[in-house]
């Protein structure tokens, strides 16, 4: 089969492209269309594959400014011709899902989020200021296009990441979508054999919708100790004024963020997230995930219901389980404001004591990317038979 890849845009290195990253392993011979793309950014499976880029591109400044380009997006999917293959996968959160398919071409989207930028996190990214006013016809000529290109002539079925996302289509595209959760390599990622060191930890992009600045208030008031790992746009902002308990390392190699996901008491998880990798790694070190309770994570943590409860574990059942609970991986709270993180972390350290590193492990090894294969090759058996969820 001729198959087309389908992404956004090549410009670093983060949970979408970890998902491309495994698709280009299983599909070597595909070409990638994408609007933009930085030589280097990407791992060496993606960049060897036949990469075709939009117009964009090659406009002056495009690799430094291509969100700005923003207005432009739909009109540069909509250049791509993709016509003389037998088979089309989308990777997407903003426009890639949008490419023209020619009549007759099954075509599959694995859906990160509809663009949350215009739809579920608009508040994050505009406010509700006179940047919100400014931008509202753009909106609402980015949720037309979205939804005029979501229909069953455009994407032949869809695939969520996680319940989150599968809501979210259903809500925005009136389209049903089966989970597949992202494959997660925890291979690299040894499970803790001592004890834990007294600092929480943070791992982030800096976007606006991870409110880092929940979890850096918070550790604010307590004087409990946080390193903070990763870059991105609003690093310098919430560096700037913060006292000697938070620890900014910036970008780390695999190896480093590895050794702080051990030696770390727990791992802090401010933001409503799509699916959440970075949570499933820290579970494969075996540390608890302190997370706001809605996203992602409502399938890769299993919460601690009570500390003072004897029950362990969420109300689902576990198909390899025969129905038991798995025990608890988390604990969630229900706010995304920095009293409420506060109470969750006085929780946690009551409990601290219940979550045991090789149960995290086994839960977070459920992710592999083996299930994945496994689930996305009946989801496009299912499309190239023309079925629907």
């Amino acid at each position: 089969m001729r198959i087309a890849l389908v992404h956004d845009w090549l410009t670093g290195h983060r949970g979408g492209e970890r998902v491309l990253e495994h698709l280009a392993r299983r599909f070597p011979d595909a070409h990638l269309y994408t609007l933009f793309h930085v030589p280097g950014r990407v791992p060496a499976a993606i960049e060897r594959l036949a990469i075709e880029t939009s117009p964009l591109d090659r406009l002056p400044l495009a690799h430094r400014h291509y969100k700005k380009l923003l207005p432009l997006h739909p009109w540069a999917i909509r250049r791509f011709d993709l016509h003389g293959y037998d088979f089309v996968l989308s990777t997407s959160h903003a426009v890639a899902k949008s490419v023209p398919v020619p009549e007759g071409i099954p075509h599959l989207d694995y859906c990160f989020t509809p663009m949350r930028y215009v739809w579920d996190q608009i508040d994050e990214y505009l406010g509700r200021g006179l940047r919100r006013a400014l931008a509202a016809p753009l909106v609402a000529a980015l949720r037309r296009f979205d939804r005029r290109t979501s229909g069953p002539d455009a994407v032949t079925r869809f695939v969520a990441i996680s319940s989150e996302v599968a809501s979210r289509i259903r809500r925005h595209y009136a389209r049903d979508a089966n989970v597949v959760a992202p494959p997660v390599d925890v291979s690299w990622i040894e499970v803790a054999q001592a004890p834990a060191d007294p600092f929480f930890l943070l791992v982030s992009g800096f976007v606006p919708y991870k409110r880092d600045d929940v979890a850096i208030e918070s550790f604010r008031r307590s004087g409990r100790r946080l390193v903070v790992a990763g870059d991105g746009p609003g690093q310098r902002a919430l560096a700037r004024g913060c006292p000697s308990n938070i620890e900014f390392v910036g970008r780390v190699d695999d190896a480093t963020l590895a050794e702080l996901y051990r030696r770390c008491r727990a791992l802090i998880h401010p933001q409503r997230e799509d699916f959440g990798m970075i949570a499933v790694e820290a579970q494969a070190a075996g540390r608890p995930v302190i997370a706001f309770g809605a996203g992602g994570v409502l399938d890769s943590v299993v919460p601690l219901r009570s500390p003072d409860s004897e029950e362990t574990g969420a109300d689902r059942e576990d198909e390899e389980t025969g129905g038991a609970k798995p025990p608890p991986t988390g604990l969630f709270f229900d706010r995304q404001d920095p009293a409420a993180l506060e109470q969750a972390i006085l929780r946690f350290e009551k409990a601290e004591s219940r979550f045991h590193p090789p149960d995290l492990r086994r839960w977070a090894e459920r992710f592999a990317p083996a299930r994945f294969d496994a689930a996305l090759d009946a989801e496009i058996a299912a499309c190239l038979g023309g079925k629907r969820p």
